[in-house]
């Protein structure tokens, strides 16, 4: 591996700790700044330091936010009636893609996974069940991943939260449009065939 000045190389290191960037990606984008104009290297180095200094987990939801509380939990036009369960706050962006979900969201901030030593109480639960308190929600969905962490952690869910008179109900699973059977594992091919729909 070629010697790099000391600067270079500690940019090229801290790069590689980013998720995906292996050795060449980081030396590619440590090149491109040390190409780069001193304002454009500052303009990154105040992104990164404004989202640590800025941002703030939402009073409600729970997601990322520049205020108290989110974009969504301040929209009047959603309906609150309706709030969608994920996991981590970068789950909530293939749902809002679908520009089909105009109701709320709660963050939990992670999944049900004893092996790594998080259960209920490591998530974000207990102010689930406050937002349910004023009668308002009618409908949880609760969309966490389709993993082994996020079936247990729907699981728990709805056994908490079916008794409190609240419909819940899970998005569906199955073979991605596009995709060929052949690539289907057997839990997929079983939740596809489990959430089939009459046509």
């Amino acid at each position: 591996m070629p010697d790099f000045a000391e600067p270079l190389e500690r940019l090229i290191q801290e790069f590689k700790r980013l998720p995906g960037i292996g050795q060449k990606s980081a030396q590619r984008i440590a090149f491109h700044f040390l190409r780069a104009s001193r304002e454009d290297a500052e303009r990154l180095a105040q992104a990164v330091i404004d989202v640590k200094d800025k941002l703030v987990v939402c009073a409600v939801c729970n997601n990322i936010a520049d205020a108290e509380t989110c974009t969504y939990c301040r929209d009047p036009h959603r309906d609150h009636s309706v709030i969608c369960v994920v996991e981590e706050p970068h789950n909530i962006v293939p749902v809002e893609t679908t520009r089909q979900f105009e109701g709320l969201y709660h963050v939990l901030h992670g999944a049900i996974s004893p092996l790594r030593g998080i259960g209920p109480e490591q998530l974000r639960i207990r102010s689930l069940l406050e937002r349910l308190q004023g009668g308002e929600v009618r409908e949880i969905i609760i969309a966490t991943n389709p993993t082994v962490e996020g079936e247990a952690t729907a699981t728990y869910l709805s056994r908490l939260l079916k008794p409190l008179g609240v419909k819940v109900t899970r998005i569906a699973m199955g073979i991605p449009v596009g995709s060929d059977l052949d690539f289907a594992d057997e839990v997929t091919m079983s939740k596809s065939l489990e959430n089939r729909r009459e046509m």
